[in-house]
């Protein structure tokens, strides 16, 4: 099976990950900082330690990092720790439904109201503006995708943190797509809150992801519960991360996470980001001269792109990602948990298929799936 489907979690994993998720569970796989005795003490300096490399690579703070089960259980303590009833939150035409549901509900429930700002892959300007036309007084919040996961389009978040910044709101980044590969900083794009998850670009297990906070802003818990700290009080801790950090954290998967951002820090994420635009060229290249293969490469912003999208004819894209599991190729069909995007740009009817290399794919593995494309899109059998 050749695996196109990092989008979604990247696989396979670095052999260090797996080497030290076991480790941790055969040497050191205790509560975190809570037991007063060496094996925790040494969880806990590798829990900090992860904290650090986050911190670093995305230029925050380690106490502001705070540990998640995936992005979009950051994206929601973000949107209801913050929101009142009453306020206006602005989104881009591309959200994941890890942000447009739980806005969703908030409408419904709270009163909290939002807009959609249309993304102009061709012109980011333009983008920015219709941010910027949506604001109103009682704008508090600017959220938005780093990169697209239906189509690979790269948001201009840097400008959009400046007209956040200028109009006194807050910005937060879901960089689901983009942690690993295109780099964002907290203090250089005025980011107040960013989303990643572990699984993904930072090569790291299932089942962790991280909130990272700026310097100056306050989220209410989700959660309250117990953090090993302030034990003899009923009230929640106000210092971070245990403000909002209850329960027993999920040590082997963030061990395994440190393992993945030392894997990516010795290849660069340059590196990872170049190899992925390579193999991605190399599919657009091929597969606009098949006949009945649609490519949505227009919403790449300045041509590059680190995921594909596509359509075979009027086949359903689900009816085409099997045919491909039938040639050995593992890629995501249908739509992607982003109604958003994919009612915008008029493919709520039959999906996309998104073919998402990664660092570990090959040049002849591409080539032997445009091969497999292209008799499919000739009613051809499989390979």
């Amino acid at each position: 099976m050749i695996y196109l489907d990092n989008a979604a979690t990247t696989f396979p994993k670095p052999a260090c990950v797996a080497q030290d998720v076991a480790a941790c569970l055969r040497g050191f796989g205790v509560n975190p900082g809570r037991g007063g005795y060496r094996l925790s003490a040494r969880a806990g300096e590798a829990v900090f330690e992860t904290r650090a490399l986050l911190a670093a690579l995305f230029e925050g703070t380690p106490e502001r990092v705070i540990w998640t089960k995936n992005c979009t259980e950051a994206i929601n303590i973000v949107l209801k720790g913050t929101l009142q009833p009453g306020d206006h939150v602005i989104i881009s035409s591309l959200e994941h439904n890890a942000v447009l549901r739980p806005l969703e509900r908030l409408r419904q429930e709270n009163g909290v109201q939002y807009d959609v700002a249309d993304v102009c892959p061709a012109d980011p300007g333009q983008t920015v503006e219709n941010f910027a036309a949506l604001i109103r007084p009682g704008t508090r919040l600017i959220f938005c995708t780093q990169v697209s996961n239906v189509f690979g389009t790269v948001l201009p978040v840097r400008a959009l943190g400046a007209l956040a910044a200028q109009h006194g709101l807050r910005f937060g980044v879901d960089a689901a797509q983009g942690a690993g590969t295109e780099p964002i900083s907290l203090r250089r794009d005025g980011v107040d809150y960013l989303c990643v998850p572990g699984h993904k670009g930072l090569f790291g297990p299932m089942g962790t992801g991280a909130l990272l906070l700026g310097k100056d802003v306050d989220v209410l818990p989700l959660t309250e519960g117990g953090t090993g700290s302030f034990s003899l009080s009923a009230d929640q801790p106000q210092d971070y991360p245990d403000r909002l950090e209850s329960g027993t954290l999920n040590l082997p998967g963030i061990v395994g996470l440190r393992a993945g951002l030392r894997c990516l820090r010795r290849v660069g994420m340059d590196a990872v980001r170049q190899h992925e635009q390579t193999l991605v060229r190399l599919l657009k290249e091929d597969l606009s001269v098949i006949p009945n293969v649609r490519l949505f490469d227009a919403m790449h912003t300045n041509g590059a792109g680190t995921l594909l999208s596509l359509t075979v004819g009027n086949a359903h894209s689900e009816q085409t990602a099997a045919l491909l599991d039938d040639s050995g190729f593992a890629v995501r069909a249908g739509y992607h948990c982003a109604m958003l995007a994919h009612t915008r740009h008029g493919t709520a009817d039959a999906g996309t298929v998104r073919v998402s290399p990664g660092v570990f794919n090959t040049v002849p593995q591409i080539k032997n799936f445009i091969f497999c494309l292209n008799k499919i899109a000739l009613g051809r059998k499989v390979c």
